[in-house]
């Protein structure tokens, strides 16, 4: 089970890294995005603050990253698998269900984890970009806010049976998630009825909960994100297990 998890997941990052679009959109559009805002804006402190416009929002490119991943990348190719019917196959492979599945998803982390690694480059190379919280803590958020999105993701792909219908649903979930959640533009600039909307979506908490630990905050100030992003997790489990076709 464990070889093919791992030959798996090889396969499908190899794929990945293969498919211009996904990978110009994971790897480079949030990248080239802190870079246009930066540029323009610095990392100078905030009136009071001792932090900068980069330092405030390499976290929420960070979920730039991971909705395109999860959401977008993940969405398409399960349901153009299902289409072509390459998880029909799998399923009658000798190897466990959840070694197919878990495999992907890991792949799909894996490249997400180098979107992030680039941000974080940049923003130190070329931005001064400073850390204010605490390691553990800020690793922990960022799985929590990994699965949640990953969690959400894996509904419409659990059920799309197209790569033409789960195209259109992902770019559905998308497009409002990275402009009301704080991912493409700061959540200030947006009345509070946007705001409000933007709750319903496990990005909104998840770029909140990564930005107030890594400018200082700790776990316990955020209780609400948490159990919203543990929610998210738990919906998409369950929609996942009970309702996902393989054909």
């Amino acid at each position: 089970m464990r070889s093919s998890f791992f030959a798996i997941s090889k396969s499908e990052f190899i794929l990945y890294l293969r498919e211009p679009s996904a990978f110009f959109f994971t790897l480079i559009f949030p990248l080239l995005m802190l870079l246009l805002f930066a540029s323009m804006w610095g990392n100078d402190p905030f009136p009071d603050q001792v932090f900068g416009y980069v330092d405030f929002s390499v976290p929420a490119f960070m979920g730039l990253v991971m909705v395109t991943s999860f959401i977008m990348s993940f969405t398409t190719s399960m349901a153009a698998y299902r289409e072509k019917g390459i998880l029909k196959r799998f399923r009658a492979a000798p190897v466990a269900p959840f070694s197919i599945l878990s495999g992907h998803l890991s792949a799909i982390f894996a490249v997400t984890v180098a979107g992030v690694i680039l941000l974080l480059l940049a923003g130190i190379l070329f931005f001064d970009l400073k850390f204010f919280g605490n390691f553990f803590e800020f690793v922990f958020v960022f799985l929590l806010s990994s699965a949640a999105v990953a969690a959400t993701g894996f509904i419409p792909a659990s059920l799309a049976p197209t790569a033409r219908s789960g195209e259109v649903i992902a770019n559905i979930m998308y497009f409002p998630m990275i402009f009301l959640s704080g991912a493409a533009l700061p959540q200030s600039m947006l009345p509070d009825l946007l705001k409000n909307i933007s709750l319903a979506f496990p990005l909104t908490h998840a770029i909140r909960l990564m930005q107030g630990v890594w400018l200082g905050g700790h776990l316990w100030d955020y209780p609400m994100h948490l159990m919203v992003l543990a929610g998210f997790i738990l919906a998409g489990l369950f929609v996942s297990v009970k309702y996902f076709k393989w054909e």
